[in-house]
């Protein structure tokens, strides 16, 4: 393990842990930035930099601020308390992904074999193959991703307008 590698994988668990234990919604929302931000560095650091830029783009860029927006338009300022019963419920499926996680990893590995050599995909292919063969479902995704923040906007508003 690389020193590089540690330290992201210590900001990216960190994230993650935060956005589940914090009580503030737009705090867990902030945290879960910092998560997807470190799972970037973990592709960048992995050679795969299509994958951590499109990670930055897409989730930190896009499904982050949608859930800030969505967070702070309805006004949901903190999480329910969790009674002793959710968490015990929630730490004990969590030790049983991670048996099962970890008993597929150690299965698996012995039965590898040699590695096969993957394709060279240069960037410019990919950002080529998504504005010449894929422009469609890609505007499409940009139509449901303005759709769902005019919806929202909508919905509060609407809120805001019942409260008066």
């Amino acid at each position: 393990m690389t020193a590089p590698f540690v330290i992201l994988a210590v900001v990216t668990i960190g994230g993650a842990v935060a956005a589940m234990t914090l009580r503030k919604l737009v705090h867990c929302a902030l945290a879960l930035a910092v998560c997807f931000v470190g799972l970037a560095g973990l592709y960048l650091d992995l050679n795969a930099q299509f994958v951590g830029l499109v990670q930055v783009l897409v989730y930190v860029g896009a499904v982050v601020i949608l859930i800030v927006f969505a967070i702070l338009l309805t006004r949901h300022d903190e999480l329910p308390a969790q009674t002793n019963r959710t968490r015990v419920a929630g730490l004990g499926v969590s030790a049983v992904v991670f048996a099962l996680l970890a008993w597929a990893v150690t299965a698996g590995g012995a039965q590898m074999g040699a590695a096969v050599a993957a394709p060279e995909a240069a960037m410019k292919d990919i950002g080529g193959a998504l504005m010449q063969k894929y422009v469609l479902p890609l505007e499409v995704v940009g139509l449901l991703l303005t759709a769902a923040l005019i919806g929202a906007v909508v919905i509060a508003m609407e809120e805001k307008k019942k409260a008066r």
